[in-house]
């Protein structure tokens, strides 16, 4: 049997185009620029010669690119970052005080759309928490995160924290229909925190605004 005669450039196209055949899986983002560094590393030191300025214009072009693609790629993670944490946080786009969360809740009730209300209330539960202090602000914060904050600051209320990020797991990642009973659990939960709560700057000052009042009398 004859040999096959081909040069280097000619096996190298022949691998290219044999690996670009759908019978083969796909690689990754990263796969894919790392081969297409490979392959223009290639080109260009096949071309080397004819280069103006040879090696030294292709190791200047070489740090260009690879600056280039880590500038991309860490752009690119950013921004994927970014909107993941907008899109998947518990908050997602919206900027609403705990109140509000409660009147869009019981909008949505009224009209049995019963997974906005799911949504809306354990909205208003991880608001309230924020502005009642017993919760920092975090961006992107999830419902299973919210949780685990939420169920170390009040152990008391953990068991119930985590059924409720459960059922808002359910119905935003899930797609699980939601329910009434799913929503009552979370408007007694949410009542439940409110009276625990008790905001002790009004309390305190005015019991302090009596003693003072007494001491001047």
């Amino acid at each position: 049997m004859p040999a096959i005669d081909i040069d280097r450039d000619a096996a190298h196209d022949a691998a290219q185009r044999e690996l670009a055949k759908p019978i083969y899986p796909k690689a990754s983002l990263s796969e894919r620029l790392s081969e297409w560094l490979d392959e223009l590393l290639y080109r260009l030191i096949q071309q080397g010669s004819s280069i103006p300025g040879g090696w030294l214009t292709i190791t200047v072009l070489s740090i260009l690119i690879i600056a280039g693609v880590v500038v991309a790629v860490r752009v690119a993670r950013r921004t994927m970052r970014t909107n993941r944490s907008a899109s998947q946080g518990l908050f997602g786009i919206q900027v609403l005080s705990a109140a509000e969360h409660r009147v869009a809740a019981e909008r949505s009730a009224s009209v049995g759309d019963w997974s906005s209300a799911i949504l809306h209330r354990l909205r208003a539960i991880a608001r309230q928490l924020e502005e009642d202090s017993v919760l920092n602000p975090v961006p992107g914060r999830t419902a299973t995160e919210l949780a685990h904050d939420a169920g170390e600051a009040l152990p008391a209320f953990a068991v119930d924290l985590s059924r409720a990020s459960t059922l808002f797991n359910d119905v935003t990642y899930g797609k699980q229909p939601g329910n009434e009973t799913g929503y009552r659990l979370i408007t007694d939960l949410d009542e439940k925190l409110r009276r625990h709560i008790v905001p002790s700057t009004g309390t305190e000052s005015v019991e302090a605004g009596s003693e003072t009042w007494a001491r001047l009398r």
